[in-house]
């Protein structure tokens, strides 16, 4: 049964640095309900082709999960020309063991973590979901002292993402026979995978999908993937390998298309049908993995 859209908890909002490189401070952006908890804890990631938008993009959706009972850090990190990947990866990655740290003062578990994002977001939050692991995302260590974490997610949200990095930059060049870019969507995109992959091969080598058809061992966290059934910026060939991939490797996925919607309807604004009904099935997803 879905949870229905409520107004259940008052919430508090504030900026805290997690992370720093040289003189440049990262933050985390918290959405905290006031309650008595324990609450599941969302690790929210900002899309914009790996290169532009910040924690403060998808306000909207992170406001609503907060409201529903669900402590949400939006992190900023390292972006071109800062960082090529990984060095988002790595970012995000101690962001979620720095969460783990954090999470029994914000009125959570270390293990009731989960990950969440939009587009390049949703990228991120599956790879680091599939690759807990991996030295080159866990690269940066916490502070001395700290507790011993790791970067297992319980469960990972998408949020239309851009599942795999080279099938989408091949479509963007207009390069592939089983689907079509609208006019100017290279222009707008191909400068952005360059700037942050710039091969080929580091967005083969990064893409779920294509990881676990080469026998990669990977972490399989319950995924829950929220898609419109018109998407031009994320080819729907690759949303179906990654989920015939993902299933075949012992994977869950619970996919949910939705017709008639515009872009961002959930991260951007809950206003619609749709939405709501995708709000639901999130926070309905969260709670069933995460107590």
């Amino acid at each position: 049964m879905a949870i229905s859209i409520r107004t259940t908890y008052d919430i508090d909002v504030t900026d805290v640095e997690y992370l720093r490189h040289g003189d440049k401070p990262f933050l985390a952006r918290l959405y905290k309900p006031r309650g008595t908890g324990p609450f599941p804890l969302i690790v929210e990631l900002h899309g914009g082709a790996w290169t532009k938008g910040d924690r403060l993009n998808d306000a909207v959706l992170n406001e609503a999960l907060a409201k529903n009972g669900i402590v949400v850090a939006a992190l900023d990190f390292r972006m071109p020309p800062d960082g090529p990947y990984p060095a988002s990866m790595a970012d995000i990655h101690y962001g979620i063991r720095w969460c783990k740290t954090q999470a029994t003062a914000w009125g959570s578990r270390p293990d009731w973590v989960g990950a969440t994002g939009s587009s390049s977001g949703a990228h991120q939050a599956m790879l680091l979901g599939m690759r807990p692991h991996d030295p080159r995302y866990a690269a940066l260590p916490l502070p001395a002292g700290a507790p011993a974490v790791d970067a297992s997610l319980r469960c990972v949200i998408l949020c239309s993402p851009v599942i795999d990095p080279l099938g989408r930059y091949l479509y963007a060049k207009g390069l592939r026979q089983d689907c079509t870019p609208p006019a100017g969507f290279g222009e707008r995109v191909v400068p952005s995978h360059d700037a942050y992959w710039q091969t080929e091969e580091a967005m083969a080598e990064a893409a779920p999908a294509r990881a676990l058809a080469r026998g990669e061992k990977a972490v399989l966290p319950p995924v829950l993937y929220l898609s419109r059934s018109h998407e031009t910026s994320h080819p729907r060939p690759d949303l179906e390998e990654f989920v015939r991939q993902y299933r075949l490797a012992g994977g869950q996925v619970q996919l949910e298309i939705f017709d008639g919607e515009s872009d961002g309807f959930l991260t951007k604004s809950i206003a619609s049908p749709g939405a709501q009904q995708a709000l639901d099935q999130f926070i309905e997803f969260v709670h069933q993995h995460m107590g």
